[in-house]
């Protein structure tokens, strides 16, 4: 397709000229602006071109919306009228990140070191809350654990320990590969600089307070400075000030080193650097910090314990949807190396319920089928501890089930504070977060749950249909006084649920009206569960603006053709593939989100661009791990672009499916 010219100039025109493009690069479905001043970007421009399909701003970019196949070219065009150069995505990331403010800048931080190592932590909270079953006293008999009970269990949970505790005891490890790979430095030096700082030669951090009480702290003797021979472990402010360190210094090094004698220079001196400065500034001044703002937090929460559930735990909704939230995992580690325990996390745990509790209701309020089902799938994700379905997708479009989620977890948090209930670790967080509590308080975190499931449930069906009464009150008077028709569509029709299963898989042609109307149906291309596009946590799928489709949680890490087709267009960053049926109808596959990040990393393409495959063919592969370490959703959208004149309606299926076995949409083409 041939790109008009003045509609990309309209584009550069409306983003605010190229004076206001600081950087620009494109993915597989958009334009990718860090601007200098997005005040001047003229919406009603951008909607009233013909080559783009939607806007918006996310994390200081500002996203045009082209379409697969469209982007590539407009992307050009644009680079030559504007004259600029070519930006990569990090590149435009990072010039948008000088947008935000320092929090935001620092919480974005905070949030890239701490969630791909969440995985470790989590694994780990697990196997500790089952080590806590089985040496816990008092949960099966009276003031007598299993163990003590059954000896020969008291092995068993010795090996759960100490794979459990492993991650907490090197957790200085995980931060330092995740703090220097985030601010630019090599990922291995920080591993063994997180390593260093909790050498078996050092006193234990666990045991510096009764050192200190018995004056037998060990030191270093540097001529006369003497320097507390203490490690780290539990800490989380010494490595993230050491590795943002390391990393600078490894690459001013680099910049200056000849290559020649790179290995021999750059490590061994950042390293010796680094490490001599973290054991005596580094370390001891944000060992005193660190240890300040636990003494603080720890101060509030047994002077004020209902107040600061009150807030935390009614609030923490909140910070999920700002962000903030990520912030406090630094706290909640930080409290779990230093005092053995956390009293957040169960807040953190009850307000996961709160929210899936409200999501909940709303399958009894809301009338809309596609809607119902959205409520009961992303409650089922909020109790298992991801809640951005249940808030994003329901609570907060209608605020008030959003509101009284925050309701109930406020009283929870209440009673958690009064009653001291505490984790002794970081574990998946919703109904399964009990496993992460100490066992002798298991009594009040349950009660905590029950309030949880009960209030926000309860005020938002009260409130729910009350409000649908007003409002059918309001519709039978304006039916009665024919002051407003409702016209009927029905343009794309939604299959779920059980009806899916009745409906047959396969149609060759359908009727509308008269006339017969051709069909395609496209095989689903993954196995998993097929959700609405309005599931996407990314607006360009989610509110359609590049076309009809739906998305699929995959359970594999396998991707296949749903039709025989060409392929016509293969993504550089291997994360997409675009086909083309014999009809001429394209398909986007675009596996996660904001994957274009990755740069092909964990992508394994077997196809390329011009290649006829089969049906249930491998197109590609992809490696979860790495996918869900980098911190990006793994949901995968299957797209009929807009623009196809061939296409005169599509229907969704949903529910669970299984690669080239079930159909996900069927295509209605026209003539």
């Amino acid at each position: 397709m041939a790109i008009d010219r003045k509609q990309v100039e309209e584009i550069v025109r409306a983003v605010g000229g190229k004076e206001n493009i600081e950087a620009a690069t494109h993915c597989v479905t958009r334009l990718r602006f860090a601007l200098y001043d997005e005040s001047k970007v003229d919406t009603e421009g951008l909607d009233q071109n013909d080559l783009v399909k939607g806007q918006f701003s996310s994390q200081g970019q500002f996203q045009v919306v082209i379409g697969p196949g469209l982007v590539d070219k407009v992307y050009d065009e644009m680079i030559q009228i504007t004259g600029g150069d070519r930006a990569s995505k990090d590149d435009v990331k990072a010039a948008a990140g000088k947008k935000q403010n320092p929090i935001q800048r620092a919480i974005k931080t905070l949030s890239d070191i701490f969630i791909p190592i969440l995985p470790a932590i989590i694994t780990a909270g697990l196997l500790l809350g089952i080590n806590n079953i089985l040496t816990g006293p008092g949960i099966f008999f009276d003031e007598q654990s299993l163990v003590d009970v059954y000896p020969a269990w008291k092995d068993l949970a010795s090996i759960i320990n100490t794979i459990a505790s492993t991650a907490f005891t090197f957790l200085p490890a995980l931060i330092g590969w995740a703090a220097v790979k985030r601010f630019g430095g090599s990922p291995l030096l920080g591993i063994v600089l997180g390593l260093i700082l909790v050498h078996p030669d050092l006193l234990s951090a666990y045991s510096y307070a009764n050192a200190v009480n018995e004056g037998t702290v060990p030191t270093w003797n540097l001529f006369g400075w003497h320097i507390e021979k203490i490690g780290y472990q539990g800490q989380v402010l010494p490595v993230l000030v050491s590795a943002y360190l390391l990393a600078k210094l490894e690459i001013f090094l680099n910049k200056r080193v000849h290559d020649s004698v790179k290995l021999l220079v750059v490590a061994p001196v950042t390293l010796l650097i680094t490490g001599f400065l973290a054991f005596t500034i580094i370390g001891p001044v944000t060992f005193a910090i660190a240890n300040a703002i636990t003494s603080g937090l720890i101060y509030i929460y047994e002077s004020y314990a209902a107040l600061g559930g009150l807030i935390y735990g009614g609030l923490y909704a909140l910070l999920v949807i700002t962000g903030m939230h990520h912030t406090f995992l630094a706290v909640d580690v930080q409290l779990i190396g230093s005092q053995g325990g956390t009293f957040l996390w169960p807040m953190l745990a009850l307000s996961n319920i709160a929210q899936g509790s409200a999501a909940l209701a709303m399958m009894l309020v809301l009338r809309e089928q596609k809607m119902r089902g959205l409520a009961a799938t992303s409650s089922v994700s909020a109790f298992l501890g991801v809640t951005e379905p249940a808030i994003f997708g329901v609570n907060i479009r209608y605020r008030y089930p959003f509101i009284f989620g925050m309701v109930g977890s406020a009283i929870g948090g209440v009673l958690l504070t009064m009653n001291n209930v505490q984790a002794t670790s970081i574990g998946v967080g919703g109904v399964p977060g009990f496993l992460s509590i100490f066992p002798n308080k298991w009594g009040v975190f349950f009660i905590g749950m029950a309030i949880v499931l009960i209030v926000p449930f309860v005020l938002t069906v009260i409130f729910g249909r009350a409000k649908l009464r007003k409002q059918d009150r309001s519709t039978n008077a304006e039916a009665v006084t024919g002051s407003k028709t409702t016209p009927v569509s029905a343009s794309i029709t939604k299959v779920s649920g059980a009806d899916a299963a009745v409906a047959e898989r396969t149609r060759t042609n359908a009727q509308v009206g008269d006339e017969p109307v051709n069909t395609l149906e496209v095989m689903a291309p993954l196995t998993g569960t097929a959700v609405p596009l309005d599931q996407v946590p990314d607006p360009a799928f989610a509110e359609k603006q590049m076309g009809e489709g739906v998305a699929i949680e995959p359970s594999g890490n396998r991707v296949v053709a749903p039709f025989d087709a060409q392929v016509a267009h293969v993504i550089k960053s291997k994360h997409a593939v675009i086909l083309e049926h014999a009809s001429g109808l394209q398909i986007l596959i675009h596996v996660g989100i904001n994957t274009v990040s990755l740069k092909g990393e964990g992508f394994n393409m077997h196809v390329e661009a011009g290649e006829h495959v089969r049906a249930g063919q491998t197109l590609l592969e992809f490696d979860r791990n790495v996918i869900e370490a980098a911190g990006y959703p793994l949901i995968t959208p299957i797209i009929i672009p807009d623009g196809q004149d061939m296409v005169d309606r599509v229907e969704v299926t949903t529910g669970d499916v299984s690669s080239n076995r079930n159909g996900i949409l069927t295509v209605h083409l026209k003539g």
